[in-house]
Parts: C-alpha cells; structure tokens; sequence
C-alpha cells in the first residue's frame, strides 16, 4: 500500500546523501531506508551531492576501517524498481570521478537541476 497525499497520489521522497560512505552510519542508513521505502511501494529518488558521490565510487576497499563494504547493495536499487538515481555533476568533477568510476548507472545532473529536482519532491531526507 503506498502512502498517498490529499490529491489520491502517492507521494515524492526524496533521499539525499551528502556524506561520504564510511565514518559514520548515515550512508548505509540512507540505503537502507531507501529500500524499505521501495518494498512498500513509495516514489523513491535518490541524489547524491557533495561527498555523498563517493558512497556509488568502484573499488572501495574497506579493510583497513574494519567495516563492510556495503557500495554493492546499491546495486540491488534495480530490483526495487528504483531508478530515479541522481548525481551532481560538479560534485563528480570536484572528486576527480566521472559516471563511469560508480557502481551504478545514474542521471548525472548539474546543479540547477538538482535544485529542480529537489523542489518537484514531496518530502526531501537528507542523510
């Protein structure tokens, strides 16, 4: 059942990730509720600006913090329906990567549209 405003339409979320993946629980938090919104049928976007693009970069290697690299379960976003995947263009540029260093697709997005995007949002959860 998915949760549903005045107007009979389910309603907008979306999640922005702003941190980077590890030294802190906000990256895995974000996915997991993301998920969970997912299984229960919400209109799930996600945006990652800032520092957050780094939790869809290949090759993380975490042995050394001692912690689960956990950037491959975003690739199980798919199977949940949920493709509205966006990244920042001048976060990517700022890091040195491009959409080919991230473990997903993505629509890569410049600034001005990230800010669309946010505004066309019901409710906006930033992690």
């Amino acid at each position: 059942m998915t949760e549903e405003n005045a107007g009979g339409v389910a309603k907008r979320f979306l999640y922005v990730n702003r941190r980077a993946p590890y030294g802190s629980i906000y990256a895995l938090e974000s996915l997991e509720v993301v998920l969970i919104g997912a299984a229960f049928e919400q209109d799930v976007s996600l945006a990652f600006i800032g520092d957050g693009v780094y939790q869809l970069a290949k090759g993380q290697d975490t042995k050394g913090l001692e912690t689960k690299n956990f950037s491959p379960t975003f690739r199980a976003l798919e199977d949940y329906d949920v493709n509205k995947i966006y990244v920042e263009r001048e976060a990517l540029e700022a890091r040195g990567l491009s959409a080919d260093d991230l473990v997903i697709s993505v629509e890569v997005v410049d600034t001005a549209r990230m800010a669309e995007i946010m505004a066309g949002q019901d409710v906006v959860l930033s992690f």
